[in-house]
């Protein structure tokens, strides 16, 4: 949990001040001066009204901050209001959100509200619901028969069209069988049929008058039951909830009926979940489960439907709202639950911009607004562990699957002298071949797009590598040619080896397309679905997929980390992990636990039906401690290992840390920066007595990418206020230094990646 002290002066919104201090997005920290408009708002100044203003030679929309009895600068040179956009002010919850953000973040506060916002909002749209029109029979067009009308067929057809539906039609979709406008008035003119305009967003009136379910809940085993009377005690007030349970244990389902009696109480639910490609397939559940209003906030969602959304919650008329990390900003009126699915996930960590924590700032909104917040998770975060043991989360177990499934069985498969085609041993295509004999599906989790990581010359020992990034180019086959997956540059494959003009240039190692080429030429009666951010680009090609996977006949997955996360597939019964060394050596401390939770939760696909489920984990290090303690112990004792490490070295969740980032085209311009920046920041440190380790600066862990250079100065505490105390002077030194402008640089306060 966070502990920033709240500085925000609460009188601020309503002092009769002259003077508006207003955000406009942009880096800089600062509040602008503006003198009102003439034309006062209808409920007078207020904080969080959005206005229009000239900022140089351009006209900006920002947000009023603070009223204020005077400025620094002369009354004569500030510029009065241009516009003001809104009657009322932005929501007192998602203010109050944005501002908690801006401090704890040391971000500026108008480019957190432009974050926080749906990007019509940014523009100057006005926030109110688009309605739609809806047409429906009058009780005098319910008892007319339509041979009355005589010889006008198209009438006709149109009032037997509405008698059909009895809550109506919207206009659209009667203008889509061929309608027109002419047609629809000469009934409203003789009272056969009348129109209402209705929210475009959360609104089913198929649904108005029946009770919260769709369909009934599933019976739960006593674990899940358990929980649930857990969870039941903790709704109207704020109560940190760590669900731990096993893949395929369940707790979607605990969520349901949790929901279920929020809905009852009359509150809103707020689902958030690590992916898009989760997120149609969890509201489609939820709309089956629900009568009431759901709304779904995600990237891929159109502009209009972003602020429909917006809207939508923050009247109240969506009771559930589904998303992605940026969700978490969306306004609500009756907030009854937080809800952070695969709470463990780096995705919920937003890595630019403003690098805010969805599940953290989960945490604070619900101790804000006195509700709870429930984290799930088969493999929770060491963060979310710590405070579970210690007694800050209440933590709740799910160790069974639910209904008739077991544990998938994990084994290692020694890769050590043997080899491998398309990155399979000869043991894991001997098991593929078996379960697709007996009908099964099987998947295999290869965390590589591509067709080979690289490309080498085995005459001299040449390989592609990027000229604007320290990293090798990844070699694809469709359409070919070699691509940085760190700053999309491509190039043409070579005829020769650039260095030595041989001819013998082949792939080295297995991408995502090699495997799927190797095996449609092992099992070519097979169907082989290839799933990863190539393969998935065109609109509706993951459903795509899915549903063929649904069917439940014999096919072959083969993907990265979006199969890994969140998906039923009752039909899998064998999991390979085709390299499972990549995350044990790297260099981050973070990258045993982060690729320990991929692995688990792959290794959660398979087996979640009645067939049992087995794993193969293909290694050539089999005898790794860390590695033998996840295959025989599971996750929980390795988790419990690596916090006592992590204990011991004071790294987090015992310490926390704040990263300063520099980068730019001269080497050398960033290393003298940095230097001098951290020799102030030791020295402020030293004159205020702060307990802070200053470390660095050195070279990122990829110190070229994108012809620039990385580098870093890392900020280290055993206290969270000693931190931002100085992180806040660490930015405001930035801020004020001439160098600073010459190259970019950025403050990640709670890094998850050293990157």
């Amino acid at each position: 949990m966070f502990r920033v002290p709240d500085t925000t002066d609460k009188t601020a919104a309503y002092l009769p001040g002259r003077v508006l201090g207003i955000a406009i997005p942009g880096p800089l920290r600062d509040l602008f001066d503006y003198l009102p408009a003439r034309n006062p708002p209808r409920h007078g100044w207020q904080a969080g009204l959005r206005v229009r203003v000239e900022f140089g030679r351009r006209q900006l929309v920002g947000v009023i901050a603070e009223l204020r009895t005077e400025s620094s600068f002369p009354m004569e040179k500030l510029k009065p209001v241009t516009e003001v956009i809104d009657d009322e002010p932005l929501p007192a919850d998602w203010l109050w959100l944005c501002r908690f953000t801006a401090r704890y973040y040391q971000h500026s506060l108008g480019d957190t509200f432009a974050q926080a916002m749906p990007s019509l909002l940014r523009q100057g749209r006005v926030l109110e619901a688009r309605t739609r029109e809806r047409w429906h029979l009058t009780d005098k067009g319910r008892a007319t028969e339509p041979a009355s009308l005589g010889r006008a067929t198209r009438q006709i057809a149109l009032l037997e069209l509405l008698a059909q539906h009895r809550h109506g039609l919207v206009h659209t979709a009667i203008t889509a069988q061929g309608f027109t406008r002419q047609q629809l008035e000469t009934l409203r003119g003789r009272d056969l049929i009348t129109s209402l305009e209705e929210p475009v967003t959360g609104t089913r009136p198929e649904h108005a008058h029946k009770g919260v379910l769709a369909e009934p809940d599933l019976s739960l085993n006593d674990e899940q039951g358990r929980a649930l009377a857990h969870l039941h005690e903790g709704l109207g007030h704020f109560s940190p909830t760590l669900l731990e349970g096993v893949t395929g244990s369940g707790k979607t389902e605990v969520y349901l009926q949790l929901i279920e009696a929020v809905l009852d109480r009359g509150g809103q639910a707020l689902v958030l979940v690590p992916e898009i490609g989760l997120t149609p397939q969890t509201l489609e559940r939820f709309r089956r489960r629900f009568h009431v209003p759901q709304v779904m906030l995600h990237s891929g969602v159109s502009d209009g439907e972003r602020l429909d959304g917006f809207e939508a919650a923050r009247s109240g008329r969506a009771r559930i709202v589904i998303g992605t990390r940026s969700a978490i900003f969306t306004p609500m009126a009756k907030l009854g639950v937080i809800i952070v699915d695969e709470e463990h996930d780096g995705s919920f960590k937003q890595q630019d911009g403003l690098r805010y924590h969805a599940r953290d700032l989960a945490l604070v909104r619900g101790k804000q607004e006195g509700i709870p917040v429930v984290l799930g998770s088969a493999t929770p975060s060491l963060e979310s562990l710590r405070h579970a043991r210690e007694g800050r989360f209440v933590h709740l177990h799910l160790y069974q699957r639910a209904g008739r499934s077991q544990p998938a069985r994990l084994h290692p498969i020694d890769l050590r002298g043997r080899m491998t085609l398309g990155g399979l041993s000869t043991q894991s295509l001997e098991a593929i071949e078996t379960r697709l004999t007996q009908g099964d599906q099987v998947l295999v989790f290869i965390n590589r797009r591509g067709f080979a990581p690289t490309l080498t010359c085995h005459a001299c020992g040449w390989l592609a590598e990027c000229d604007n990034c320290d990293a090798r180019m990844t070699l694809h086959r469709h359409p070919p040619q070699l691509t940085c997956h760190h700053c999309e540059r491509t190039r043409p494959l070579p005829d020769a080896c650039p260095a030595c003009g041989s001819g013998d240039v082949r792939p080295q190692g297995a991408g995502t397309e090699r495997t799927e080429e190797l095996l449609g030429e092992k099992f070519p009666d097979v169907p082989v679905l290839r799933i990863d951010r190539d393969s998935t680009q065109r609109k509706d090609a993951m459903s795509e997929a899915l549903a063929v996977i649904r069917r439940g006949e014999p096919c072959l997955l083969v993907g990265t980390q979006m199969l890994a996360k969140g998906h039923h597939f009752p039909h899998v019964t064998l999991v390979v992990v085709v390299n499972a060394d990549s995350g044990l050596y790297a260099a981050d401390f973070r990258a045993l636990e982060q690729s320990a939770q991929l692995l688990i939760q792959v290794a959660g696909r398979a087996g979640r039906a009645e067939r049992p489920g087995e794993v193969l984990i293909q290694t050539r290090h089999p005898e790794d401690p860390n590695l033998l303690t996840l295959i025989q112990a599971g996750y929980p004792q390795l988790a419990s290992e690596l916090l006592e490490e992590r204990r011991v070295a004071q790294l987090p969740p015992y310490s926390h840390l704040a990263l300063l980032r520099a980068e730019a085209p001269d080497q050398q311009q960033v290393e003298q920066w940095l230097l001098k920046i951290g020799a102030a920041l030791r020295q402020h440190l030293t004159d205020s007595n702060l307990r802070v380790d200053c470390l660095g600066p050195v070279p990122a862990p990829m110190e070229r990418r994108q012809n620039r250079y990385h580098a870093q100065l890392l900020l280290r505490a055993d206290k969270r206020g000693a931190l931002h105390e100085a992180a806040a002077w660490l930015v405001t030194l930035c801020e004020k230094d001439r160098d600073a402008r010459r190259l970019r640089w950025s403050l990640d306060i709670d890094p998850i990646g050293m990157a």
